[in-house]
């Protein structure tokens, strides 16, 4: 039986580089403190490039902001590019995490990808950024 190819299969190979709406920012006028900023929404749908089927998930950030700060309006606008979008859950994560370090240049930044049981089985995604250290899960990640 010959093994049938996802429309959505071939993006894989170039997620890093696709294009999204940028996030926006707006200056932080407390760059000077340590403060963390949490932003969840539970309204994240992807497509599985690999049935094409749906997949839901809440997405949670949690930075340190520098200079800048998420705008949510913009942000809530690039999460929802992701609805017609097929991509892996552990990409997904990646790029949403890439993306926010992109646009806002924070200290430190956390994400968590919780996605909705597919098959019984449910699937967490962790990532983390440190401005000194790069991309890493050197420390304990969890939320």
């Amino acid at each position: 039986m010959e093994k049938t190819k996802s429309e959505y299969e071939g993006l894989q190979e170039s997620i890093r580089e696709l294009e999204l709406p940028k996030i926006e920012t707006w200056a932080n006028k407390y760059a000077d403190r340590e403060s963390e900023i949490e932003i969840s929404t539970s309204e994240f749908t992807s497509i599985c490039p690999k049935t094409g089927l749906p997949d839901f998930g809440t997405i949670t950030i949690k930075y340190v902001p520098n200079e800048e700060c998420i705008e949510l309006k913009s942000f809530k606008e690039y999460i929802l590019t992701y609805r017609n979008l097929g991509v892996f859950y552990e990409h997904a994560a990646n790029k949403i995490l890439e993306d926010v370090v992109d646009a806002c240049k924070p200290r430190k930044a956390r994400i968590k990808a919780e996605f909705s049981p597919r098959g019984g089985i449910a699937t967490i995604v962790r990532a983390r950024y440190d401005e000194r250290k790069g991309f890493s899960l050197d420390e304990a990640a969890d939320m």
